[in-house]
């Protein structure tokens, strides 16, 4: 993919993407490297990344290899070229899972330990305790419920799972919550 074969289109989701990622805590050339090879029709390597997003080298790498740790991009070998060639999935809802599955792993399971070794250590003897106390069990058993859930929606197919985000207002009206 040349650059010039990088249409108005793909350069404003390129930049948005990296925008995007700043806001996600994720850095921008890493989220650019992603969105390139999103929308690539064929698998680049580090080089042709550089080159496309006008980035340093060095940071291409540092971006593939952090990419590569979400397991959300695979290196291609090509018949010919020593060289590594890096694709993303294709498949949208795999890879948001692969990133949901990511962000507990590094986000919430550290927050649920957290919470659990400071109730563990909270005592009750002022009512400042008692507060901190009160408001850790309830941040703890928010964020065990929302963990609970998702190990129950992780576990569904895609397909079921696309069914029943596109339920939306059913599920509402279901419950009996107007809509």
């Amino acid at each position: 993919m040349d650059e010039l074969l990088l249409t108005p289109v793909s350069r404003k989701f390129i930049l948005h993407w990296g925008e995007m990622g700043t806001r996600w805590g994720i850095n921008r050339t890493v989220a650019q490297v992603h969105a390139l090879l999103y929308i690539s029709p064929e698998a680049l390597n580090a080089e042709q990344i550089a080159e496309i997003l006008a980035v340093a080298r060095s940071n291409v790498s540092t971006s593939l290899k952090e990419l590569l740790g979400w397991g959300i991009i695979r290196i291609v070998h090509r018949h010919g070229d020593r060289r590594d060639h890096f694709e993303t999935l294709g498949d949208v809802w795999q890879m948001f899972r692969i990133i949901l599955d990511e962000r507990v792993k590094r986000e919430i399971d550290p927050t649920l330990s957290l919470l659990r070794d400071c109730l563990g250590e909270a005592s009750r003897k002022t009512a400042s305790e008692s507060l901190v106390r009160e408001r850790l069990k309830q941040m703890l058993e928010f964020f065990e419920s929302m963990s609970s859930w998702y190990d129950q929606i992780r576990r569904l197919p895609i397909p079921a799972v696309i069914r029943f985000v596109k339920m939306g207002d059913k599920v509402g009206r279901w419950l009996g919550l107007g809509g």
